[in-house]
């Protein structure tokens, strides 16, 4: 219901109810005129009824709030992993606009913020990441009829480098010399990174348990979290990744070999010792990698290169996309492609290979026959 009044001072006012029965109003100088719009009382109930219809109307007190306020309002009830809240945390108290009130906040906010996320040297995957997060937020307020649009919609970010220029993928000798400057067990998570693929946080999260020497298998079912100071051993592997990896017997061998060293940890049996009973935490992990980075001169590469390093032996070795994309625990093969599609042979490398096979036994033929033919 809406009504347009003209009051004794000849100011209009403008009153509709909205869907919760809450009467707001507005005062203006024109009834209804098409050359001034913004101070036209008909313009704007046509506004809010079109809002009221399609479902996207703003209470207006609603819309003083800013994306800080309502970040801190609606975070605590979010389900987050602990390695979120950081990262959650980071994108919110850098976003330039997050104290601007909904209703002021234009797409020029947006473009400003990652404009000066670039100027200050960020990754264009960092600034993609911090994007994503914020964008959470403000679908959050959209959703919850707070907010009208996405200010962040359609600002153009920065350009990803290609992946086949921008992947660091050491070599056989450069993860050799890694693993010789390892110190104890640390060797040993190398190796299960590097060998078996494993993320970081699912090497740390390893238990005698799921290791299988007789079925020549390791099992993926937890993660450690980055959580500083806070051990979470429930939490399931990234993306829900939870796999069975086929093991190499050398690395099997090495795990049996560090188990008779080091033994486990805890009644849960961790392969990797942390502090008391616990596994390690990623700041003992970081301290550990960047000792050993500095002795093997490892400047150009990261933990997670080991992990790229599995990756690319085994498509050298001529697995298909499913069975690396398996191996990796990514939860659909086309994420297994777009990480690692510059890696497989294209149909030129196949035609050169084929065309070379059969050169090859062509010549290796007629060679036979000159050898054998009598004199």
């Amino acid at each position: 219901m809406s009504s347009i009044q003209k009051r004794p001072n000849g100011v209009w006012r403008a009153r509709y109810r909205d869907h919760d029965g809450k009467e707001h109003s507005r005062h203006f100088r024109y009834k209804d005129n098409p050359r001034d719009l913004e101070n036209s009382a008909q313009h704007w109930l046509n506004t809010v009824t079109a809002a009221l219809v399609a479902g996207t109307h703003v209470d207006p007190r609603d819309s003083r709030q800013t994306l800080a306020s309502f970040y801190d309002d609606w975070s605590p009830r979010q389900i987050w992993a602990a390695s979120t809240v950081p990262a959650m945390n980071t994108a919110m108290n850098g976003c330039t606009f997050r104290t601007v009130e909904f209703r002021k906040l234009r797409r020029s906010h947006g473009e400003a913020w990652v404009k000066s996320m670039q100027t200050a040297g960020l990754q264009p995957s960092t600034i993609r990441t911090r994007v994503s997060n914020v964008r959470t937020v403000l679908r959050a307020a959209i959703r919850d009829r707070a907010l009208t649009f996405d200010p962040l919609d359609g600002v153009v970010l920065p350009r990803l480098r290609r992946a086949a220029v921008a992947m660091e993928i050491p070599t056989p000798a450069q993860v050799s010399t890694l693993v010789d400057n390892a110190e104890g067990w640390f060797e040993t998570l190398l190796k299960v990174c590097a060998f078996a693929g494993l993320r970081v946080g699912e090497a740390q999260g390893l238990q005698v348990g799921d290791i299988d020497f007789l079925g020549r298998t390791i099992t993926v079912t937890r993660q450690v979290t980055r959580a500083p100071g806070v051990v979470v051993t429930t939490t399931p592997p990234k993306h829900g990744s939870e796999r069975t990896i086929f093991a190499a017997d050398d690395l099997l061998a090495a795990i049996s070999a560090h188990i008779a060293e080091h033994g486990t940890v805890g009644p849960e049996g961790w392969l990797f010792r942390g502090s008391g009973h616990q596994p390690p935490l990623y700041d003992r992990i970081l301290s550990m990698w960047k000792k050993t980075a500095t002795a093997a001169k490892w400047s150009a590469f990261t933990l997670h290169s080991l992990r790229h390093f599995y990756a690319s032996g085994l498509i050298a070795a001529g697995c298909d996309v499913v069975t690396v994309q398996r191996a990796l625990g990514h939860s659909s093969p086309s994420i297994t492609l777009n990480t690692y599609s510059h890696l497989w042979p294209s149909a030129e490398d196949r035609t050169r290979k084929a065309a070379n096979a059969i050169m090859r036994e062509t010549l290796k033929a007629s060679a036979d026959r000159l050898r054998t033919a009598p004199k």
